[in-house]
Formats: C-alpha cells, sequence, structure tokens
C-alpha cells in the first residue's frame, strides 16, 4: 500500500496497481458513469451522497454503481462516521491504477475487452477542440517491440505522474495516451545505399 505524502493524494491508503482478472471487473470499469466515480476518488475518499451530488445523478443510481465497483473489489470502504444513527460508508479505490493483462485469461474464461479509452476521450475533448483548447499529437515510428516496451514503461511513469498530481483549481483535464502495432502502414524501401 502505498499513499502520495506530498499531497497527500488520495487521503487513503491505496496500492499501486491492480490487474483486473475477471469479466465482472472489466465490465465494472466499462460504465462510464462508474469511470467517473473512479477519477473522483483519486482526490479524495467519498460518501455515496457526495458522489451523487458530484455526478448530478440520483442517490440510488449512484449507489448501485457503487455497489457494482465494490462488488468486483474496484472499490472498498476506507472508513467510516456516525451521523446520528447512521453509519456513513467512505469509498475509496483499491489502486491508483487499474490494468487488463493483456492476452490473458481470468477463471470464467476470455475477458471481455476493455472499454475504448480514445472513444470516450473523443467524447470529453470535443468541447475542447470546438474551443480551441485541445492538445493532443499523433506520431508513428517503425521500432522494434523491445523498444516499444521500453517506451511504454516510460510512458506508464508518466500516467503515474499525472495521476498523483495534487487535485486543485477549477478545470478538470484528461490525459490519454496510446501505442499500439499498425499492421499495415507503408514503409519506405531501403535506401539505395543499403541495398
Amino acid at each position: 500500500m502505498s499513499i502520495n505524502k506530498l499531497s497527500g493524494i488520495p487521503d487513503y491508503e491505496l496500492a499501486e496497481t491492480v490487474e483486473l482478472t475477471t469479466a465482472e471487473q472489466v465490465r465494472a470499469i466499462s460504465d462510464p458513469l462508474r469511470t467517473t466515480i473512479l477519477g473522483l476518488l483519486h482526490e479524495r475518499a467519498a460518501t455515496v451522497t457526495e458522489l451523487s451530488t458530484a455526478v448530478g445523478r440520483p442517490k440510488s443510481t449512484v449507489a448501485h454503481h457503487v455497489k457494482v465497483l465494490t462488488d468486483a473489489g474496484i472499490l472498498r470502504v476506507v472508513r467510516t462516521r456516525r451521523v446520528r444513527a447512521i453509519e456513513e460508508r467512505f469509498y475509496g479505490r483499491a489502486a491508483r491504477m487499474f490494468f487488463v493483462g493483456l492476452g490473458r485469461q481470468g477463471a470464467e474464461g476470455r475477458l471481455p475487452d476493455d472499454f475504448n479509452d480514445f472513444e470516450v476521450a473523443a467524447q470529453e475533448s470535443k468541447p475542447a477542440y470546438d474551443a480551441g483548447e485541445l492538445r493532443s499529437f499523433i506520431r508513428h515510428a517503425r521500432i522494434p517491440d523491445e523498444r516499444a516496451a521500453e517506451f511504454w514503461q516510460q510512458v506508464d511513469a508518466l500516467i503515474h505522474t499525472f495521476d498523483q498530481l495534487p487535485r486543485a483549481g477549477g478545470t478538470t483535464y484528461g490525459f490519454t495516451v496510446g501505442l499500439y502495432p499498425i499492421g499495415d502502414y507503408p514503409t519506405l524501401p531501403p535506401a539505395a545505399d543499403e541495398a
């Protein structure tokens, strides 16, 4: 378990990474409202009432989604407090980052495909694009598989840095990255002096 001692983000102990190994877990994170809830819990632990207020959805709806995430082991109760005669639960993430192991099979057989981060990012970023505030790029490089794996480790470190930034200010920013093989991308023939 670790907590970012410098920023205290979030305000509870959690693992750095957890591999999702069941279809139930992958389905649990594939819902846009649930990913929003997970994002909010990067800041601090929260009650269902607080989450409901933040997302502007009925408390019963949010409670259902929190239960799905809790049953899948993605959320957990990190503390409680007594309010009159009711025990109020504060939920937190089980890990800072969740990942679906590539090419792995869960006990239930083939895992469902992970949700498409780029589809989510495209929807979220449209207003920023329309306002001329979207920062993005795409690059292509023909490199060996080993070099791609090394590069992704560097990107992974940057993702963890972004996750641990102190939550402050009035604007939430999205950060999407990807690394993918392209089977039919054109390639130049060898240069004349290499032939």
